[in-house]
Protein backbone atom coordinates (compact mmCIF):
# COMPACT_ATOMS: atom_id res chain seq x y z
CA UNK A 1 0.00 0.00 0.00
CA UNK A 2 1.39 3.38 -1.00
CA UNK A 3 1.38 6.38 1.29
CA UNK A 4 1.82 9.79 -0.31
CA UNK A 5 3.97 12.78 0.60
CA UNK A 6 2.98 15.42 -1.98
CA UNK A 7 4.74 18.78 -1.98
CA UNK A 8 4.27 21.79 -4.22
CA UNK A 9 6.80 24.50 -5.08
CA UNK A 10 5.21 27.62 -6.58
CA UNK A 11 1.97 25.69 -6.91
CA UNK A 12 -0.79 24.92 -4.43
CA UNK A 13 -1.50 21.21 -4.11
CA UNK A 14 -5.26 21.33 -4.45
CA UNK A 15 -7.49 18.39 -3.53
CA UNK A 16 -8.02 17.78 -7.28
CA UNK A 17 -4.26 17.61 -7.93
CA UNK A 18 -3.71 15.40 -4.87
CA UNK A 19 -6.50 13.05 -5.97
CA UNK A 20 -5.13 12.85 -9.54
CA UNK A 21 -1.57 12.07 -8.35
CA UNK A 22 -2.77 9.42 -5.88
CA UNK A 23 -5.06 7.81 -8.47
CA UNK A 24 -2.36 7.63 -11.16
CA UNK A 25 0.57 6.58 -8.95
CA UNK A 26 -1.55 3.99 -7.12
CA UNK A 27 -1.72 2.05 -10.39
CA UNK A 28 1.89 1.04 -9.72
CA UNK A 29 0.74 -0.98 -6.67
CA UNK A 30 -0.22 -3.87 -8.94
CA UNK A 31 3.50 -4.57 -9.33
CA UNK A 32 4.06 -4.78 -5.56
CA UNK A 33 3.67 -7.87 -3.44
CA UNK A 34 0.89 -8.02 -0.87
CA UNK A 35 1.46 -6.10 2.33
CA UNK A 36 4.29 -3.94 0.99
CA UNK A 37 4.29 -0.46 2.49
CA UNK A 38 6.06 2.37 0.71
CA UNK A 39 5.86 6.14 0.59
CA UNK A 40 5.70 7.95 -2.74
CA UNK A 41 7.49 11.29 -2.40
CA UNK A 42 5.99 13.60 -5.03
CA UNK A 43 7.38 17.05 -5.72
CA UNK A 44 5.42 19.35 -8.04
CA UNK A 45 7.10 22.51 -9.26
CA UNK A 46 5.96 25.34 -11.53
CA UNK A 47 8.56 27.65 -13.07
CA UNK A 48 8.06 31.30 -14.09
CA UNK A 49 7.65 30.29 -17.75
CA UNK A 50 4.68 28.08 -16.68
CA UNK A 51 6.74 24.93 -17.33
CA UNK A 52 5.97 22.25 -14.72
CA UNK A 53 8.26 19.61 -13.29
CA UNK A 54 7.10 16.50 -11.47
CA UNK A 55 9.50 14.31 -9.46
CA UNK A 56 8.48 11.01 -7.88
CA UNK A 57 10.69 8.88 -5.64
CA UNK A 58 9.49 5.61 -4.10
CA UNK A 59 12.23 4.14 -1.87
CA UNK A 60 11.93 0.43 -1.01
CA UNK A 61 14.35 -2.10 0.46
CA UNK A 62 15.95 -3.50 -2.68
CA UNK A 63 14.81 -0.92 -5.19
CA UNK A 64 14.30 2.81 -5.39
CA UNK A 65 12.00 4.01 -8.14
CA UNK A 66 12.71 7.56 -9.25
CA UNK A 67 11.73 9.65 -12.23
CA UNK A 68 11.16 13.25 -13.20
CA UNK A 69 9.26 14.82 -16.05
CA UNK A 70 8.85 18.36 -17.42
CA UNK A 71 5.82 19.48 -19.40
CA UNK A 72 3.67 22.55 -19.99
CA UNK A 73 0.67 20.74 -18.48
CA UNK A 74 0.95 19.44 -14.90
CA UNK A 75 -1.54 16.62 -15.49
CA UNK A 76 0.28 15.50 -18.66
CA UNK A 77 3.57 15.47 -16.72
CA UNK A 78 1.97 13.23 -14.07
CA UNK A 79 0.74 10.82 -16.76
CA UNK A 80 4.18 10.72 -18.41
CA UNK A 81 6.05 10.14 -15.16
CA UNK A 82 3.79 7.24 -14.16
CA UNK A 83 4.48 5.67 -17.56
CA UNK A 84 8.22 6.15 -16.96
CA UNK A 85 8.05 4.48 -13.54
CA UNK A 86 6.04 1.61 -14.98
CA UNK A 87 8.69 1.04 -17.69
CA UNK A 88 11.40 1.07 -14.99
CA UNK A 89 9.56 -1.57 -12.99
CA UNK A 90 9.00 -3.79 -16.03
CA UNK A 91 12.64 -3.47 -17.13
CA UNK A 92 13.90 -4.25 -13.64
CA UNK A 93 11.46 -7.11 -13.22
CA UNK A 94 12.43 -8.69 -16.55
CA UNK A 95 16.17 -8.59 -15.90
CA UNK A 96 16.07 -9.61 -12.28
CA UNK A 97 13.39 -12.23 -12.89
CA UNK A 98 15.77 -13.93 -15.31
CA UNK A 99 18.50 -14.00 -12.65
CA UNK A 100 16.25 -15.27 -9.87
CA UNK A 101 14.88 -18.04 -12.06
CA UNK A 102 18.46 -19.18 -12.41
CA UNK A 103 19.05 -18.89 -8.66
CA UNK A 104 16.15 -18.97 -6.21
CA UNK A 105 12.96 -18.68 -8.22
CA UNK A 106 10.38 -16.00 -8.91
CA UNK A 107 9.00 -15.94 -5.36
CA UNK A 108 12.28 -14.66 -3.97
CA UNK A 109 12.35 -11.95 -6.64
CA UNK A 110 8.88 -10.69 -5.85
CA UNK A 111 9.62 -10.61 -2.15
CA UNK A 112 12.97 -8.88 -2.64
CA UNK A 113 11.71 -6.27 -5.09
CA UNK A 114 9.47 -4.16 -2.90
CA UNK A 115 11.08 -2.96 0.33
CA UNK A 116 13.05 0.14 1.38
CA UNK A 117 16.74 0.43 0.32
CA UNK A 118 18.07 3.53 1.93
CA UNK A 119 17.36 5.96 4.73
CA UNK A 120 18.28 9.59 4.21
CA UNK A 121 19.24 12.20 6.72
CA UNK A 122 19.82 15.78 5.58
CA UNK A 123 21.82 18.38 7.45
CA UNK A 124 23.99 21.43 6.78
CA UNK A 125 27.06 22.87 8.50
CA UNK A 126 27.43 26.59 7.76
CA UNK A 127 30.81 27.00 9.48
CA UNK A 128 32.75 24.60 7.24
CA UNK A 129 33.99 25.09 3.66
CA UNK A 130 33.23 21.45 2.93
CA UNK A 131 29.56 21.34 3.78
CA UNK A 132 27.97 17.92 3.79
CA UNK A 133 24.40 18.59 2.71
CA UNK A 134 23.10 15.03 2.67
CA UNK A 135 24.05 11.78 4.37
CA UNK A 136 22.74 8.43 3.20
CA UNK A 137 22.90 5.18 5.10
CA UNK A 138 22.75 2.11 2.92
CA UNK A 139 22.03 -1.52 3.59
CA UNK A 140 24.23 -3.10 0.94
CA UNK A 141 22.47 -6.01 -0.68
CA UNK A 142 24.60 -8.80 -2.20
CA UNK A 143 24.32 -8.68 -5.99
CA UNK A 144 26.40 -9.01 -9.12
CA UNK A 145 27.76 -6.24 -11.34
CA UNK A 146 24.88 -6.38 -13.82
CA UNK A 147 22.24 -5.92 -11.12
CA UNK A 148 24.27 -3.06 -9.56
CA UNK A 149 24.44 -1.27 -12.93
CA UNK A 150 20.70 -1.76 -13.36
CA UNK A 151 20.04 -0.27 -9.91
CA UNK A 152 22.38 2.66 -10.66
CA UNK A 153 20.61 3.42 -13.93
CA UNK A 154 17.16 3.18 -12.36
CA UNK A 155 18.19 5.67 -9.68
CA UNK A 156 19.69 7.99 -12.30
CA UNK A 157 23.02 8.06 -10.46
CA UNK A 158 26.56 8.01 -11.85
CA UNK A 159 27.77 5.41 -9.34
CA UNK A 160 26.40 2.66 -7.10
CA UNK A 161 27.91 0.93 -4.05
CA UNK A 162 27.11 -2.75 -3.52
CA UNK A 163 28.31 -5.96 -1.91
CA UNK A 164 29.56 -8.47 -4.47
CA UNK A 165 27.52 -11.66 -4.04
CA UNK A 166 30.47 -13.97 -4.76
CA UNK A 167 33.40 -12.29 -2.99
CA UNK A 168 31.36 -10.54 -0.24
CA UNK A 169 33.49 -7.41 -0.83
CA UNK A 170 32.17 -3.86 -1.10
CA UNK A 171 32.47 -2.65 -4.70
CA UNK A 172 31.45 0.39 -6.73
CA UNK A 173 30.17 0.53 -10.30
CA UNK A 174 30.21 3.86 -12.10
CA UNK A 175 29.28 5.35 -15.45
CA UNK A 176 32.24 6.59 -17.45
CA UNK A 177 32.23 9.70 -19.67
CA UNK A 178 32.31 7.47 -22.76
CA UNK A 179 28.98 5.90 -21.66
CA UNK A 180 30.54 2.59 -20.64
CA UNK A 181 30.77 1.29 -17.08
CA UNK A 182 33.64 0.92 -14.65
CA UNK A 183 34.09 -1.22 -11.54
CA UNK A 184 36.09 -0.39 -8.43
CA UNK A 185 36.88 -3.47 -6.34
CA UNK A 186 37.76 -2.51 -2.77
CA UNK A 187 38.51 -5.91 -1.32
CA UNK A 188 36.89 -4.65 1.90
CA UNK A 189 34.19 -6.81 3.44
CA UNK A 190 31.56 -5.72 5.90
Amino acid sequence: MLDFNIRGENVEVTPAIREYVEKKVSKLERYFTEGVKATAHVNLKVYSDKQTKVEITIPMKNLTLRAEERHNDLYAAIDLIVDKLERQIRKYKTRVNRKFREREGVGAFLQATMENESKEQEYADDENDFNVVRTKQLDLKPMDQEEAILQMNMLGHDFFIFTDGESDSTNIVYKRRDGKYGLIETGATL
